[in-house]
């Protein structure tokens, strides 16, 4: 857990250990594999299931346009981190979209 706030924190100094927990209980198993554990920003069909299965189905932001801009913000905003960790990439995502407060 540690981890996973401390890399929240490179992007968010003020965040909470709380959203970043329940983050990674919502992620759950697919933390414990390296490959569904990060996010590829490159990759249109990873990008479209962060949008449906996280920005719709969980934070409930249906309008495509605006998930597609917070995810596209925060895929520039780790541009610079090779291994875009799932958490805080999910965590960015909601913090744009003004979500953290329903998580």
């Amino acid at each position: 857990m540690a981890d996973y706030l401390a890399d929240v924190k490179k992007y968010d100094a003020s965040a909470s250990e709380d959203v970043v927990k329940k983050i990674v209980r919502h992620l759950g198993i697919a933390l414990r594999n390296r490959d569904s554990s990060l996010v590829a920003c490159q990759d249109p069909e990873e990008l479209k299931r962060v949008r449906q299965k996280w920005c719709a189905k969980k934070l409930g932001v249906t309008d495509e346009g605006k998930a597609d801009k917070a995810i596209e913000l925060v895929c520039e905003t780790m541009a610079k981190d090779s291994s875009k960790s799932r958490v805080t990439f999910y965590y960015l995502v909601a913090k744009h979209l003004g979500k953290l407060g329903d998580l």
